[in-house]
């Protein structure tokens, strides 16, 4: 029986790309990396305008602070350090490089020559802070840093190839092409936790695969696969956790404590190579696809690439998209500029026409259905969170869990009234968000006062 949550909603799948193999990117003219990929501070340059670089060659930092170092994606000369727009949204300071096509390699670049036995936990987390791993499942939390929190915590190690947004392959063609390099990535996890116990979990829409995952699995006693229910949104860690132990994560609580620590599929490949051959993450794989783009593919893409340069690989448009997505159609991010880059966070470009866009009417209307709290997988209801947010009412949308939210977007995709539920509740806890960091700031001198 294939494990599965409560709640949670059957998409389409869209699983279009699913037979089309990683295809290598051809190098661009120019990438552009954003210093700040990741949850925590930006990075600093490490590079000034003029420079040669080569591939994997770090060229930012942080100092102090959450955050993780940025490498070069391919081999030129620096061009500019410039505001840049990312696919959050957001300007940040970026690299500009201009690729001289030599894919030349950094001298500095070393395999781990030690026995695996005999790494420290210590050990290896520099490498992984050094190779600038971060979630590659979109959280983007720097990966050095939840292996570091988490240790001594946990006693399981769950692999989430569950990929079960609609559209997006990339997690799949890696498990079938280059397994053995997660599983590896897992081995290196084991000994950095000190535990004997990983899952790979993965959704029974990928048997071809599990087959091949159980295959070189078989004589494992430490990791195991998991076959899930193909169920959305069964990615998200509460739903792992909660369908693979039963144990319900509490609100504000983390994976460590209920003894599990959740890592996506790319990411223990990205850790693997950076032992393997000293690579940092300056690649990643991407699923482009959509009713707009001419020749659908799985891709390895440089960080860095643009979006505009990606549309043009696969053959250009074949219509006018009215939207064009970073990441999944359900918790990816629209996107206004085509010179956005790729970062690690991206798992797919999407572009889509009219053709799919849900809402038929410019009315939204809530109807009182409870279709919204019935899929909810954190059990919410959104439906009331929805209405306070509109009206400006933040703190009983609080009341009511908005900050509980994980924002798959389950609520507005069933809505028979087409209220975009959950870009209501974002709004909420972008508030909530901000008036808590104002009570901070306030706090230190209210005391002060007294």
């Amino acid at each position: 029986m294939a494990y599965t949550f409560n709640g949670g909603i059957h998409v389409e799948e869209y699983k279009n790309t699913r037979r089309c193999r990683i295809e290598a990117f051809t190098p661009v003219k120019s990438v552009a990396i954003p210093l700040q990929q990741h949850i925590g501070v930006p990075c600093e340059p490490l590079v000034a305008v003029g420079d040669t670089v080569t591939v994997g060659q770090k060229i930012g930092d942080v100092k102090e602070g959450l955050g993780c170092p940025v490498h070069a994606s391919v081999s030129g000369k620096v061009m500019d350090i410039a505001e840049r727009p990312t696919s959050n949204g957001s300007i940040v300071k970026s690299i500009i490089i201009e690729n001289d096509g030599l894919d030349t390699p950094c001298p500095d670049l070393t395999p781990y020559h030690g026995r695996l036995s005999d790494a420290s936990t210590e050990e290896i987390i520099r490498i992984v802070r050094e190779a600038g791993i971060t979630g590659m499942g979109g959280a983007s939390f720097p990966t050095y840093a939840k292996i570091q929190s988490a240790v001594g915590k946990v006693d399981k190690i769950i692999v989430n190839c569950a990929e079960c947004e609609p559209f997006i392959t990339a997690n799949h063609r890696l498990l079938l092409e280059n397994p053995a390099s997660v599983i590896n990535g897992v081995k290196i996890l084991l000994k950095a936790f000190g535990v004997h116990t990983a899952w790979l979990a993965v959704e029974d829409n990928k048997l071809d695969a599990i087959n091949k995952l159980e295959e070189l699995t078989a004589e494992s006693n430490m990791i195991e696969v998991k076959v899930m229910k193909t169920k959305y949104p069964q990615g998200d860690e509460r739903q792992l956790i909660f369908a693979l132990t039963g144990e319900e994560l509490p609100a504000g609580k983390l994976p460590a404590d209920v003894g599990c620590v959740i890592f996506n599929a790319e990411t223990c490949s990205a850790i693997f190579r950076a032992f393997s051959r000293g690579m940092p993450l300056v690649k990643r794989i991407i699923t482009v696809d959509g009713d707009c783009i001419r020749y659908p593919r799985n891709l390895l893409v440089p960080i860095g690439t643009s979006i505009g340069d990606i549309i043009e690989f696969c053959g250009g448009l074949s219509r006018t998209p009215k939207k064009i997505i970073a990441g999944g159609p359900m918790m990816g991010q629209a996107q206004w500029d085509i010179r956005t880059p790729v970062v690690k966070g991206t798992s797919a470009i999407l572009l889509f026409s009219n053709r799919f866009d849900k809402r038929k009417n410019a009315d939204e209307t809530c109807i009182r259905c409870g279709k919204c709290v019935r899929n909810c997988p954190m059990h919410l209801m959104p439906n009331y969170i929805a209405q306070y947010s509109r009206i400006g009412d933040h703190e009983n949308a609080a009341k009511y869990g908005a900050m509980s939210c994980v924002e798959c977007g389950s609520c507005s995709y069933n809505c028979p009234g087409g209220v975009e539920i959950v870009q209501f509740i974002r709004m909420a806890k972008a508030t909530i968000r901000a008036e808590q960091k104002k009570r901070d700031a306030l706090s230190p001198n209210q005391s002060k006062q007294k």
